[in-house]
């Protein structure tokens, strides 16, 4: 008999084959997903890099601003996900729909915020990062467009996890597959000019708007707020557990639903805003290296993601398997889970990490056709490559901790971590290695994080949590 999800909530034993299948049926669709996430980023990367040193800088200047915001509100939409997961594995879905709504509502409302404190800061932004006059405009303009999306994204983030913690991976899945293919067309449409063909004796012309930059930001925005749309549809009409229609009720906000919400994601939001701060401050410190450094920086931040998505995917996975595991009180379940998914997550992301070194030189040469780009882009990929397992570690055991609602302690190690031994050490080994320096900061602290978040997951009782109190 095939195992389910739905063996969790029921009670029923699982074996260790029965546990392996059920992550690893989880994890696949959900590191699909991330792929499809990471190849979109490689299609951003790959075509503006077809437009010079000066517009790949641009980009990668404003990268970490941006996911600070983007982050923040993913982080923000995690509060209701999970109270979602907890809700279904007690098998009680008026109650998951209610919280449902109530993160609709949230959604919108914190989104709006971040939106506008995002546009008001834009113009001096990457003056603030350090970055020249040449590369401010187009700058500020890319970064621009994406704040003023954020509330369609943060829609697309809650309704994904909604999905996700109830163990619809597949959705997700296939709704980023389809978000890769509305990139590339809407990008290839938006970045660069008309294009013109000879075939068989006729003239063919590809319309193109020449938007540069701005074309890059406005086609993957597209892509996203298509896909988003289609996300939040399925959640609301199709997906039973959670789905609105046909289940009237009120989108007002309440105590109990939003209390129990800040206390999941006022810690991964800070956590975000604070690491995020931090990788400012990383890109504060490539800034005076020269153009050539910070694209080289960013593009390889994007190569390297080939190796870390598909653990954020395994994280997803335990999110939710630790998750309704711990609505239906089964403590026991929520640490095999957990210690499982982490090492698949190592395994995978080894790997990963391993293909990544070989094959550094190749994946830089997809991004861009700047030799100089690309050669120091590889140096620094292999550098980090070594990092990937306890990488992986770290990315995997949040997950899973976040599924039982534990999240301030994890943060605070995540804090830590990038703060006290990262930057540090970043910004001394900058001063005589340059970028490489930068990066063997980067292994060095990732290895630290993993070894830390072991050490949780193995010798403390994250797992067995007192479940959530019933709901008003």
């Amino acid at each position: 008999m095939k195992t389910d999800i739905k063996f969790i909530r029921e009670g029923l034993p699982l074996s260790w084959a029965q546990r392996l299948s059920l992550t690893i049926s989880l994890s696949l669709p959900a590191m699909l997903a991330q792929l499809s996430s990471i190849a979109m980023q490689y299609i951003d990367a790959s075509m503006v890099g077809r437009l010079g040193a000066d517009d790949s800088a641009s980009i990668g200047l404003m990268s970490t601003s941006l996911w600070l915001f983007w982050g923040v509100c993913s982080a923000m939409t995690s509060g209701y996900s999970v109270q979602v997961a907890h809700r279904v594995g007690a098998k009680d879905e008026e109650g998951a729909r209610h919280v449902f709504r109530q993160g609709i509502a949230a959604s919108l409302i914190f989104s709006v915020i971040a939106a506008l404190i995002g546009i008001a800061i834009a113009v001096p932004l990457p003056g603030w990062l350090g970055g020249s006059e040449v590369i401010q405009g187009k700058a500020t303009l890319y970064f621009i467009v994406f704040v003023a999306a954020l509330p369609l994204l943060t829609i697309n983030y809650l309704a994904g996890g909604m999905l996700r913690c109830v163990g619809n991976m597949k959705i997700p899945s296939l709704l980023s597959g389809l978000m890769c293919v509305l990139d590339c067309l809407l990008n290839f449409l938006l970045i660069f000019p008309s294009h013109h063909f000879v075939v068989g004796g006729v003239n063919v012309t590809i319309p193109g708007a020449d938007l540069g930059v701005l074309g890059a930001a406005l086609g993957t925005v597209g892509a996203e707020a298509i896909c988003a749309a289609v996300m939040m549809y399925y959640a609301c009409v199709k997906q039973p557990e959670i789905k609105l229609v046909g289940h009237p009720g009120s989108y007002r906000l309440t105590r109990i639903v939003t209390k129990k919400a800040a206390s999941i994601s006022a810690p991964m939001t800070a956590e975000h805003a604070i690491i995020c701060g931090a990788q400012i401050a990383i890109t504060m410190i490539v800034s005076p290296l020269g153009v050539i450094a910070i694209a080289a920086n960013a593009f390889a931040v994007t190569a390297e993601s080939l190796c870390y998505m598909p653990g954020y995917g395994i994280g997803d996975a335990a999110t939710a398997l630790t998750g309704q595991s711990h609505g239906a009180e089964r403590p026991k379940l929520v640490r095999r889970f957990g210690n499982m998914a982490v090492g698949l997550g190592m395994a995978v992301m080894s790997v990963m990490g391993l293909l990544m070194y070989i094959f550094a030189p190749e994946i830089m040469g997809i991004i861009t056709p700047v030799p100089a780009i690309r050669d120091l882009g590889a140096e620094v990929l292999r550098i980090e490559a070594w990092a990937e397992p306890m990488f992986a570690a770290s990315i995997v055991a949040y997950g899973a901790f976040v599924g039982v609602g534990e999240t301030k302690v994890p943060a605070l190690m995540n804090f830590g971590s990038i703060w006290l031994v990262r930057v540090p050490l970043a910004w001394w080994l900058a001063q005589s290695m340059g970028l490489r320096g930068v990066w063997i900061a980067m292994m060095i602290e990732l290895t630290f994080r993993g070894t830390i978040f072991l050490i949780r997951l193995f010798f403390s009782k994250w797992y067995d949590r007192r479940p959530n109190p019933a709901m008003e």
